[in-house]
């Protein structure tokens, strides 16, 4: 099977973890050979219920009997995509009520550029250093990652970048810019909280020039901070949201979300100012639903803060430097590159899935599904902690 995995499929690495799955229940995945692992990923903060959800099995199961996709998004009254609105309306402040639903977070990354530069007439971006919206084109264009993006320019033009939590830089935002786009978390860069009320000095930038505030809470968003969103935790409304990853327990989908006479811009002169064929699927959509309401009407947010001092109390070696980020969103930022290397690629062989950031190579990412019981997160610190007590002395150095 790894040979055909490696000549049939497209590869994003040069050494792929290539696990092959046999299936999957709640916090755990299972190998062809009957291996258990313990997965404190969550498909990179993707399965928030975690794998297999009865409630979100049960909607995609009950709206396969009924349609799949029927027309491009937008033309018809779907119920499921309809209901999915609905209920992250009523998550957010009123006049954050216009759910356009796509795809993936990406694309929501790329209507909420298009959103802002048609609203305001304006074609400037603001970005973050080290950001990450997504790998298109257009998202490449505001992640600050050289990195990453040197190898595909020309990009689109017009982004200009900030330091995230660079109150200086607040002062390049500017009457040309049609919208500031961040991470309410930073995460590719090392899931970096921002502090001293920055967000809020973004908005009330943004508002004194004219430009839009868009916050990615692909990441941060639903429930995954102890909040359904994760710019409530920092006294912030944003103009427009992205989201993705959890909404879809364990199904691709994304959005954007803005008031009604924002989004209205999108709709005339031109029509058709962002269109997508698959977006809003209902069989997606009605997983998107299911995993709302499971995480709105129960404690499972609030578990969420709870949860996350269970893993700070258990993972307090010297080799840890810092613990970053809010609830179940965190990163062990280490010594350096090889102990984290080290770390995640031994933990696999002890049956506890890790994984890296993208751009803070010390960093081991802990995103586990919501649901995780208390008994497989001390689990998982065990097998981590023991991981690290027991590395070679060298990796120290």
């Amino acid at each position: 099977m790894i040979n055909d995995f490696l000549k049939y499929q497209g590869q994003t690495t040069p050494h792929p973890l290539a696990i092959e799955i046999s299936h999957a229940k709640d916090s755990y995945i299972f190998d062809t050979s009957g291996n258990a692992y313990l997965d404190f990923v969550a498909g990179v903060s993707a399965n928030s219920l975690g794998h297999n959800h009865t409630s979100v099995n049960k909607a995609i199961q009950e709206q396969l009997t009924q349609y799949t996709h029927v027309m491009v998004y937008g033309e018809f009254i779907q119920k499921p995509q309809l209901n999915l609105c609905k209920a992250l309306a009523s998550t957010l402040p009123e006049k954050l009520q216009a759910v356009y639903l796509v795809n993936s977070g990406t694309e929501a990354t790329e209507g909420a550029l298009k959103l802002a530069k048609r609203f305001t007439g304006r074609s400037e971006i603001i970005a973050g250093n080290n950001a990450y919206h997504g790998n298109t084109m257009g998202a490449m264009s505001v992640c600050g990652a050289e990195q990453q993006n040197s190898a595909f320019r020309p990009l689109v033009p017009g982004s200009r970048f900030i330091q995230f939590n660079s109150e200086k830089d607040i002062a390049k935002i500017s009457h040309k810019t049609a919208g500031v786009i961040l991470e309410t978390i930073q995460g590719g860069g090392g899931f970096i909280e921002p502090t001293n009320g920055y967000l809020a000095k973004i908005k009330a930038r943004c508002e004194e020039v004219g430009a839009l505030l868009i916050l990615d809470e692909i990441q941060t968003g639903i429930g995954r901070t102890g909040k359904f969103w994760g710019f409530e935790n920092y006294d912030v409304i944003p103009d427009i949201i992205i989201t993705g990853k959890g909404l879809g327990g364990g199904m691709p989908i994304g959005a954007f979300i803005a008031s009604h006479e924002i989004m209205s811009s999108l709709k005339d002169n031109p029509k058709l100012g962002h269109i997508t064929t698959f977006g809003g699927h209902p069989v997606i959509a009605a997983a998107g639903l299911a995993t709302v309401n499971e995480i709105t009407q129960s404690e499972l947010m609030q578990e969420a803060l709870r949860k996350e001092k269970i893993i700070r109390e258990h993972l307090t070696h010297p080799a840890i430097k810092e613990i970053r980020g809010k609830g179940l969103m965190l990163a062990l930022i280490l010594d350096n590159p090889a102990i984290a290397d080290y770390v995640i690629l031994e933990c696999m062989k002890k049956g506890l899935i890790l994984f890296w950031l993208l751009y803070e190579k010390r960093a081991v990412r802990i995103t586990p599904p919501l649901t995780i019981s208390d008994e497989d997160l001390r689990k998982g610190c065990e097998i981590l902690t023991s991981v690290i007590n027991n590395m070679p002395s060298s990796l120290a150095l």
